[in-house]
């Protein structure tokens, strides 16, 4: 229930902190407020909430290094807060694993309406324990781990959710904004342009795939799917 949920403001304007603070108890969670991007680690470290909503711009640690570290320590979900409303800065947001964006100035009942999205989105997750295998391939989400080639493959975690996404649904084309709303758990506003940058990177781990008898393929004009022959 939200009333059990604890969520970690990290924002180094007080007047906004408290503006979301205020937000978020009259919807019923429980908010925890930090100034600094070093100090949102210890807080972290010590008492792991249930979503963090971070601004880019903090003092003693910006927010991209503090998403960064939380993606090494966690899955928490994350929601950028920016007043920058650049494309460049949302993909890079999401890139390095965050759940969402949001750009300043902002209203308070979208705020509480993406807060709400992330969290439902979270809860629904696959079970951790499964594993998906493929001649070549396994997929755990229990130790958030690839497996190609019997080679460890580093991967970031959206990265690996969306090639888990896509090979649990094999041969089913999916649209940049249905992969979108899977995977990240809400409507980018039509800029998609990150999916494409996930599926590049998969494509350069993941190389010579046709031969396994599977790959990610483009069926263009209408998006991608993990094919299997």
């Amino acid at each position: 229930m939200p009333q059990q949920q604890k969520i970690l403001v990290v924002d180094d304007d007080p007047n906004i902190a408290q503006l979301i603070r205020l937000y978020l108890e009259k919807e019923g969670y429980q908010v925890a407020v930090e100034s600094r991007g070093d100090s949102a680690i210890a807080a972290f470290r010590k008492d792991p909430p249930h979503l963090i909503i971070l601004d880019i711009m903090l003092p003693g640690m910006d927010g991209w290094q503090v998403c960064r570290t939380i993606r090494q320590l966690g899955n928490v979900p994350i929601i950028m807060l920016s007043a920058k409303d650049e494309t460049f800065d949302k993909v890079l947001g999401l890139e390095l694993g965050a759940d969402d964006y949001i750009t300043k100035p902002f209203e308070g009942k979208e705020l509480a309406a993406r807060v709400k999205a992330v969290l439902r989105r979270s809860a629904q997750d696959t079970p951790l324990s499964d594993t998906i295998t493929y001649p070549g391939l396994s997929i755990s989400l229990e130790k958030y781990e690839v497996v190609f080639r019997d080679k460890a493959v580093e991967m970031p975690p959206k990265e690996l959710e969306v090639l888990y996404f896509l090979a649990a649904h094999k041969n089913r084309v999916f649209t940049r904004e249905q992969l979108l709303e899977q995977v990240w758990g809400f409507d980018f506003f039509g800029d998609s342009r990150t999916v494409d940058v996930h599926i590049k990177r998969l494509r350069e781990k993941l190389q010579d795939t046709e031969s396994l008898g599977w790959q990610i393929r483009t069926v263009w004009g209408v998006g991608y799917k993990f094919e299997v022959k």
